[in-house]
């Protein structure tokens, strides 16, 4: 027996979060060996994480029956080298960025509050948002799908509370200027949330911002670039201010001792980190001159195709018959149903993703 009355009445109006596909789904529905599927539609670490972070993790799994420290004061501390803030304007979250996300709006949004979205956009703002009662303004995207500054900026209201900022956006690729950001920052009383998950992949990030305005908190991750998607460990950058606020709200021992470790032991292992990095550019310099659609340029770990004038249900189908898990881009707000986001993958990887775009494009002309 079910009582739906009981669910507060917006959650029927949020369209449901659509994560990429995952292997054992796709074993199962196309009959494939799990092991000759190639993972490449949720932009997780290809080459895995750090060994040193998988000797972390295992060197302190007997310790789980034990509560870890409260604010995770051991991985803020190295976030705090490896950023160059002050502990005073770093928090430690889980599960992932989206845990950050979830306190946030738990800690600033009141009833019919605004939030502006600018599209096409990770869809996960959105809910978090207004299932604390926000009323969200969506802001069509600009030329070449880039964030339309000007129409951001007409969308702020007095009743806006936050303005998300995707920087390099998911699932474009593409990273916002920091003067654009700065413009919107000036432009608004409320909170400018800036997502960095793939900022290690960027030629450039926003971090010494925070020391320069009160309104704005970059969220980050550790599922992107570190390989730790499994531990779910994320972290903000805020405002001493802001920090202050919302460790009132946050849900306390919210990252697990062992992911604590890992991430401190993934941060100090720079050369890993830096092999991930040169992988991911490398690949995805090859992905971008090899697949024979519009391919955007990217600053994430994934690129973006317009696979136009086909559909992108039915190239991605094709895809995943072959063992290739891609994401369709249309349950993203604003992106058509032409569009496939392809995280880099290794060398072999890429050159079996070539293929298949290359075979699935030549079958539409026969």
């Amino acid at each position: 027996m079910s009582r739906p009355e009981l669910i507060k009445d917006v959650v029927a109006s949020i369209a449901e979060y659509v994560p990429g596909k995952s292997i054992e789904e796709i074993a199962k529905k196309y009959g494939i060996n799990p092991s000759e599927i190639i993972k490449l539609g949720s932009n997780e670490n290809v080459l895995g994480p750090s060994p040193m972070a998988v000797e972390a993790l295992i060197s302190t799994s007997s310790m789980v029956n034990i509560y870890p420290s409260a604010v995770a004061s051991e991985l803020v501390e190295a976030i705090s080298v490896y950023t160059g803030l002050p502990v005073e304007n770093i928090c430690a979250s889980g599960p992932g960025m989206d845990g950050l996300l979830d306190n946030l709006m738990r800690l600033l949004i009141n009833q019919g509050d605004e939030v502006v979205l600018p599209t096409p956009t990770f869809s996960y703002y959105e809910i978090a948002a207004r299932a604390n009662g926000a009323v969200a303004a969506h802001v069509a995207p600009g030329n070449e799908l880039a964030f339309d500054v000007e129409a951001i900026k007409t969308a702020i209201s007095e009743r806006t509370k936050v303005i998300f900022l995707c920087s390099p956006n998911n699932p474009t690729g593409k990273l916002m200027a920091e003067e654009d950001v700065r413009a919107i920052l000036e432009s608004t009383k409320g909170l400018v949330f800036v997502d960095e998950a793939y900022v290690e992949f960027a030629d450039s990030n926003l971090s010494h911002l925070v020391e320069e305005y009160d309104n704005i908190i970059i969220g980050r991750t550790f599922s992107k670039a570190f390989g730790l998607a499994g531990l779910r460990i994320g972290y903000g950058l805020m405002p001493a201010w802001l920090k202050t606020q919302y460790m009132k709200i946050a849900t306390p021992f919210n990252v697990s001792y062992p992911a604590v470790m890992a991430g401190v032991a993934a941060l100090s292992d720079k050369d890993y980190l830096d092999r991930s990095i040169s992988c991911t550019k490398k690949g995805r310099v090859f992905l971008i001159k090899n697949i024979p659609f519009r391919v955007y340029d990217s600053q994430a770990n994934f690129v973006l195709v317009d696979v136009a004038p086909m559909v992108a249900a039915d190239v991605a189908e094709s895809l995943l018959k072959k063992g290739i898990i891609v994401r369709d881009c249309r349950s993203f707000k604003n992106a058509g149903d032409s569009l496939i986001r392809v995280t880099v993958g290794t060398q072999q990887q890429n050159e079996k993703v070539v293929a298949a775009f290359k075979r699935a494009k030549d079958c539409s002309v026969q």
